[in-house]
């Protein structure tokens, strides 16, 4: 179990996971006036809550403000950032939960056992059970006296609840294009490549014009900031696993170690070193 955050100043992030709970892991920021991402994904289910202050939301092609007791929301593939406003300090505590154990979870309440993971639709919410869940939440996670069925049963608890409350059984899905998911699921798989557009568009029968425009549109991102962001995803397994960041780098397929710094920190507003320690 770690938290590392030890002597380190209010804006630098603070990583918390456990080998006990594998599928889930938390970041808090004190201060987020020096907290900038850019846009991005993650291949996990997220939900934060702003404990103080206000900063901008982006979420798709959306933009938000938002302010303290606000729960913000962002399925798998969701393309998101949250940033200060005009130098004003915010803090808030992130959740991420492995899609599958949520899938699983959601099965556990009544959601058909054929069916993939159920996106929610809501982007964000003022709803003060979840906001005060969440925050209770992230304290017992924290807490290294609490016992590991505590952790694991305040876990399921509060995210029954996140289900519960706003994913009822008549969420509408997003209409599936099979063709852009197939280029999705492409770019993962060679994310460490040195992928070419022809690649991808010959591997899923679609033209260059029609995958740029399409894929931006249905992910909120081109291919290539999919791919870089994939390659911040792989980059994230490796250094939890403990590995040298130089050797991550060139395993995740970037150029050399300085831009792979620069990149994780866009996405993450935390450098490798922060987040493996």
């Amino acid at each position: 179990m770690s938290l590392n955050a030890t002597d380190q100043p209010s804006c630098a992030p603070r990583f918390w996971r456990d080998d006990s709970l594998p599928f889930i892991e938390a970041r808090t920021i004190a201060d987020g006036r020096k907290v900038c991402y850019t846009r991005h994904s993650h291949e996990h289910f997220s939900i934060g809550a702003i404990t103080a202050g206000q900063s901008l939301y982006i979420h798709g092609s959306s933009t938000f403000q938002i302010s303290a007791g606000t729960v913000v929301l962002m399925n798998p593939g969701d393309v998101h950032a949250c940033n200060p406003i005009d130098d004003q300090p915010w803090s808030y505590h992130m959740l991420y939960i492995d899609t599958p154990w949520l899938t699983d979870l959601q099965h556990q309440l009544g959601f058909s056992t054929e069916l993939d993971f159920r996106q929610f639709t809501t982007t964000h919410t003022r709803d003060p059970v979840l906001f005060g869940g969440l925050n209770e939440l992230y304290e017992v996670l924290v807490d290294e006296q609490a016992e590991h069925l505590h952790k694991q049963s305040a876990v399921v608890s509060f995210f029954s609840e996140v289900q519960l409350r706003l994913n009822p059984a008549t969420t509408v899905v997003r209409e599936v294009n099979h063709k852009l998911e197939r280029a999705a699921e492409y770019i993962r798989e060679h994310c460490t490549e040195a992928l070419k557009l022809e690649d991808i568009c010959q591997a899923v029968q679609l033209s260059p014009s029609y995958l740029i425009r399409a894929f931006k549109q249905y992910y909120g991102m081109t291919p290539h900031a999919f791919l870089v962001n994939r390659r911040i995803q792989f980059a994230r397994a490796q250094l939890r696993d403990g590995q040298l960041i130089a050797d991550v780098a060139l395993a995740a397929g970037f150029a050399d170690q300085a831009h792979f710094q620069r990149t994780f920190k866009q996405h993450l507003a935390a450098t490798p070193g922060q987040y493996r320690d």
